[in-house]
């Protein structure tokens, strides 16, 4: 065990480091940073195993860090590992600098998780500790036998997702999560009293949870409360660290500057800093050191962790040698690879409900991907996720054999959490709830773009056809929003998110082997809720891989291209008979995906919907849902009110989604 003066000399030193991060970048969080170092220092210098020449290997403990304004904390100690130069942290938050403003996920630095909106983070923690259950349950303890620590500030405990984090994560005895909670009494504008006066202690053993408080500025309390942790058999467990917000800093006056509100979010600036620089026990003119203690601390550490690793891995290939299947899932669930599914077994009903085609599809996935976990938001008999869980069982506190995750009313947590099983690894996620609902996930939706995560977002009950329900239940705008997000790239150049509303129970089939082949972006699938006729026979299916697809045709050069997604493609399937019989040709797209269809050949799109062409686009939506597809020389029937309670055949009629209405509008378009 190191002496309490070296881990504190070391402490000062990543202290050092982040206050002068911030002061050279003239912006960013100093305070925290400081406050926390005594923790990260123990953490990363003793307790955390990882593989410092194997930085992906799958048996390393998982750090997630919640609050990401303390980024600069996080870079200095990962410095002493190896994993930042100086050069690098000389660059905070400067252009394509590795050291960004909030850490961006890159597991060979080691850092795990995206950060910044509060409370996500530990969220993401939560979910990779229940995949590490769920694969010991498969794999075995053998090789799935870590810890998943978590970093939480006093914003991350305010935001509302803590909750459902607390309340989930103690009802299924997490017990490999471990939390500390960083708990300096100070928030970026006020004191944290100003604004919450509970008991954080009583509320977590309320949810069930392994609770123990600590100075979280003194080494031995800190290792005292981490070897409590580890030994816990059935709860997770919440560290509450006091800690000192801006520990050691000192104002301009040489006076305290330790427990200010004013260190939070700014640099320290002018003789402040100096003066504080200097009371940690560095040099003003050269911050940038790494301490020769620091330098033996941390090499000490690695041939440590050198002997461990090599001791766990001869076991996990002793294990691997006994196990050859397993040894084979192991490496296929890690590889990042998409699933082999063998989609020919599919039966779809002909004129269903999309969702209920979608049952079908998650049924075929619980039975052909035994890493896959479904979860649902307390709706899974009517998003229709049930498909999957009536071939399995719902995970529960002690057997995580089953697949099921059942988070209750609780979205926005369930997005994060299954975020955080694929962040894990070896875990394939999906969820579902209605379209509606899908507001309370997209922070979440963001952070799965932004990290590139494969999750599966179900949502069922597209539209206003949710019907008696009313306009509280009905998505109108929620469309345009999603698609909005899937003409955004991400830092590769890819979709940001991937988006499809299938037409019909076929092309739902296609959508999910879309969505299940997508593994490097999140998927969304938009559902309906009522029964939709299939599209017309023959119609090549395959061709939803490209985005929008011809579905019919007229048989001679046509007169209008009626486009839609979802249920509309089945209206104006109907509106084109009745405008037949005025030897009116119609061109019938369904556009399933437009971010797809966009990343075509520009003869191809051409070919679908020509720039010159006149275009009329239905969407259940906003009008601005089409757009994009219809063009300038197009239009859109869409809506532009909040829905009405109603039965949805009645909404049909009184908001003009009819047969005879899509015929009025195309003749009165034609005519303009």
């Amino acid at each position: 065990m190191n002496n309490k003066e070296t881990m504190n000399r070391v402490a000062d030193n990543i202290r050092i480091l982040s206050t002068s991060m911030v002061e050279k970048a003239k912006s960013g969080h100093p305070g925290g940073a400081m406050g926390g170092a005594d923790f990260i220092n123990v953490l990363f210098s003793e307790y955390l195993v990882y593989d410092p020449s194997d930085p992906e290997w799958t048996g390393r403990d998982r750090f997630f860090l919640d609050p990401g304004h303390m980024s600069p904390m996080l870079y200095s100690a990962l410095a002493l590992q190896g994993k930042f130069t100086i050069e690098e942290l000389k660059q905070f938050r400067q252009w394509q600098s590795p050291t960004p403003g909030h850490p961006e996920r890159d597991i060979i630095r080691g850092i795990e998780n995206t950060s910044g909106p509060l409370g996500q983070g530990h969220a993401f923690a939560a979910g990779a500790a229940v995949a590490e259950k769920f694969l010991e349950a498969r794999l075995g303890n053998e090789v799935i036998q870590h810890k998943i620590y978590a970093y939480i500030s006093d914003g991350g405990i305010q935001e509302e997702i803590s909750q459902g984090v607390g309340r989930i994560a103690g009802n299924l005895g997490l017990n490999n999560l471990i939390m500390f909670y960083d708990s300096n009494d100070i928030q970026l504008s006020t004191e944290c009293g100003v604004v919450m006066n509970e008991d954080t202690e009583a509320k977590y053993k309320a949810w069930g949870w392994n609770v123990i408080n600590c100075n979280g500025n003194d080494v031995d309390e800190i290792r005292k409360a981490l070897d409590s942790a580890r030994d816990e058999k059935h709860r997770p467990t919440l560290i509450i660290g006091k800690t000192i917000m801006g520990k050691g800093a000192l104002q301009e006056d040489g006076s305290s500057y330790e427990h200010s509100i004013k260190t939070h979010g700014a640099p320290l600036g002018g003789n402040a800093y100096i003066n504080t620089i200097k009371n940690l026990g560095g040099d003003p003119e050269n911050p940038f050191v790494i301490f020769p203690e620091t330098q033996k601390l941390y090499a000490d550490r690695k041939k440590e962790l050198e002997k461990i690793v090599a001791d766990r891995k001869a076991k996990e290939k002793e294990w691997a040698k006994a196990n050859p299947e397993k040894a084979e899932q192991l490496r296929t669930w890690f590889s990042g690879d998409a699933p082999k599914i063998d989609w020919t077994t599919i039966e779809q009903k002909p004129d269903v409900a999309t969702r209920a085609a979608s049952a079908t599809c998650l049924g075929l996935l619980a039975e052909q991907v035994p890493n896959m976990i479904c979860a649902s938001a307390d709706l899974s008999n009517s998003d229709k996720t049930d498909g999957f869980l009536k071939k399995t069982k719902s995970i529960v506190n002690g057997d995580f054999t089953g697949a099921f995750f059942q988070a209750g009313v609780s979205e926005l947590t369930m997005a994060c959490m299954c975020i955080g099983m694929m962040l894990h690894g070896g875990v394939i996620a999906a969820m579902g709830t209605f379209f509606v609902f899908s507001d309370y996930m997209k922070p979440a939706v963001r952070m799965a773009a932004l990290m590139k995560t494969p999750v599966k977002f179900i949502w069922s009950h597209d539209a206003f056809r949710v019907g008696e329900d009313g306009p509280t239940h009905e998505p109108v705008e929620q469309e345009a929003q999603i698609r909005l997000m899937e003409k955004l790239q991400n830092h590769s150049g890819e979709d940001s998110v991937r988006v499809f509303r299938p037409a019909d129970a076929e092309e739902t089939t296609v959508c999910w082997q879309m969505a299940m082949e997508n593994m490097s972006t999140p998927t969304a699938l938009i559902l309906s809720r009522q029964n939709i006729k299939n599209l017309p026979a023959g119609n090549n299916y395959t061709l939803a891989r490209k985005g929008a697809y011809i579905v019919k045709d007229s048989e001679s050069d046509y007169d209008v291209i009626l486009v839609a997604s979802g249920s509309e493609v089945a209206s104006c399937i109907a509106g084109a008979e009745l405008l037949k019989a005025d030897n009116i040709k119609v061109r019938i797209v369904s556009a399933p995906s437009e971010g797809l269809f966009r990343r075509q050949s520009d003869e191809y799109q051409a070919e679908v919907l020509p720039k010159k062409a006149k275009i009329f686009g239905l969407t259940a939506g906003l009008p601005i849902t089409l757009q994009g597809l219809v063009g300038a020389n197009g239009t859109v029937f869409g809506l532009n009110s909040f829905g009405f309670s109603a039965p949805y055949k009645v909404l049909d009629e009184k908001l003009g989604f009819t047969a005879e209405n899509v015929y009025k509008q195309v003749k009165d378009f034609l005519v303009r």
